[in-house]
């Protein structure tokens, strides 16, 4: 069974066209299917259209979050309801082409856990989308090492059970193959086509680049300390203790020889002592990492979103017959 996720906030113009191409596309797989559309507190009609939809297609659902929670958290309640083997998220601004689906499902059936899209030829502005975005993917790479050329593009497909081992929260969606590489996942590109948005503007532009630079920073981080923070910080502390356990040393034995101390290395006596403690506090930080990791792992299961409401057909059918 097949699962579509598609995250949407104030996308009006664009679900009528993109539901009828979805669905030409997935007749024709001749697979079991179901469409989650999440709507992130819209303020236009979006709802309302895929409301009216649901009331003629069992194979829609329609998901209401009470708050705009941002994209993460609307896939990641798309991800949590969806019931198929494989789920497929794409955007819903038509800027990614429905009839590539069959191109990602390839790659999944032929064994690979991830089919990532890669906007090979990008129609976005050079300055605010291109440019940021060739950085971004590279330092990306760097990185998670995982050779892709298009982290930031929601259209991919997954097997089920790899997203069950990926917790989403803050601005992570984009960087769903490198969480996963993580856990073993085998990710693979396959080249889509980028489409001009057909009506309104993006929700995106150039100050997302310094939010995309910090998830980096973050996603370098868990994946190589996650599960041992004290690797990180108790090497930096290790560091700065044996630093200044030298320089005060050093400084121990000149007054010990008779030096005035004081007037002759006051700021280096500082340094010492401010390197020493600030490996100590290193330390704690690290120790602390670590009891934080643990309760990480065993306390999981706390929702990034709250949904407000649930419109399916299918479960109004089951409703019916009870």
């Amino acid at each position: 069974m097949l699962s579509i996720v598609i995250p949407i906030h104030n996308e009006e113009p664009a679900i009528l066209p993109l539901y009828d191409r979805l669905t030409a596309v997935l007749e024709a797989i001749h697979r079991p299917y179901e469409i989650l559309f999440v709507d992130d507190a819209s303020t236009d009609r979006s709802f309302d259209l895929l409301a009216n939809l649901v009331e003629t297609d069992h194979h829609l659902k329609v998901l209401r979050l009470r708050r705009n929670f941002g994209q993460t958290a609307a896939l990641a309640a798309g991800f949590d309801e969806a019931q198929g083997d494989v789920i497929i998220s794409l955007d819903g601004d038509l800027q990614h082409d429905p009839e590539d689906i069959p191109l990602l499902l390839e790659k999944i059936d032929a064994g690979w856990d991830i089919a990532s899209g890669w906007r090979k030829n990008r129609v976005d502005n050079a300055v605010t989308r291109k440019i940021p975005s060739r950085i971004a993917n590279w330092l990306m790479k760097r990185t998670s090492g995982v050779d892709l050329h298009d982290f930031g593009t929601t259209f991919k497909a997954y097997r089920s059970e790899v997203l069950k081992d990926v917790n989403l929260y803050g601005e992570l969606h984009r960087f769903i193959p490198a969480l996963a590489s993580f856990y073993g996942a085998r990710v693979i590109e396959v080249p889509i086509k980028n489409i001009e948005r057909p009506n309104g503007a993006s929700h995106y532009g150039l100050s997302r680049t310094f939010r995309v630079f910090f998830d980096i920073l973050t996603i370098g981080f868990l994946l190589r300390y996650l599960t041992r923070p004290m690797h990180f910080f108790g090497k930096w502390g290790l560091a700065g203790i044996g630093l200044g356990s030298v320089i005060l040393f050093g400084i121990l034995l000149k007054k010990i020889w008779g030096h005035d101390i004081i007037a002759e290395h006051g700021p280096l006596l500082i340094a010492g002592a401010m390197l020493w403690f600030a490996g100590l506090m290193l330390f704690c930080v690290g120790l602390i990492g670590e009891v934080l990791m643990r309760t990480y792992f065993e306390s999981q299961g706390r929702r990034i979103y709250a949904v407000r409401e649930i419109r399916s057909r299918r479960e109004q059918l089951v409703d019916g017959n009870r």
